[in-house]
């Protein structure tokens, strides 16, 4: 047996002749065309118009000047700019300095004395266990296997 799909329309009818249906037919037809404007028309001459293009045309030619203008000889800016011309020398210093009488300094000293004199042993300990330990020797070019 075949089905057979029912279709239904929900809602009220629409009148196709109403008003609001003639220029919703209108509206779609202009969408379609690309002639439909939305929102306030552009006033080219209005001053926030104007403000716009000046700025685009100072961002083209790389004039956009943004915030306030800098004191250059502001306590800040000298700072900046002695900054700036110790890190092209190569002068600058970073961090803290290095006090050679704390105590970690001391500490440090003594280990660089003991490094350099053969005295500082690195690690643990070797364990001392019953295992037998096996070494290759050689005496007089033969080898031999010692426990």
């Amino acid at each position: 047996m075949k089905k057979v799909e029912k279709v239904e329309s929900r809602g009220r009818k629409v009148n196709p002749n109403s008003a609001r249906q003639i220029r919703l037919k209108e509206l779609e037809a202009k969408r379609a065309n690309g002639e439909l404007k939305r929102g306030r028309p552009v006033n080219p001459n209005s001053v926030r118009q104007l403000e716009i293009e000046r700025k685009m045309l100072n961002k083209m030619l790389g004039n956009e000047t943004r915030g306030r203008k800098v004191d250059a000889s502001s306590a800040r800016q000298v700072r900046l700019a002695e900054l700036e011309d110790k890190r092209a020398n190569g002068e600058l210093r970073r961090g803290r300095p290095v006090n050679p009488n704390s105590a970690r300094q001391q500490r440090l000293a003594e280990m660089e004395i003991k490094r350099a004199n053969g005295e500082v042993k690195r690690g643990r300990p070797a364990k001392i266990t019953g295992k037998i330990n096996f070494e290759k020797v050689s005496i007089n070019g033969v080898d031999m296997i010692v426990a």
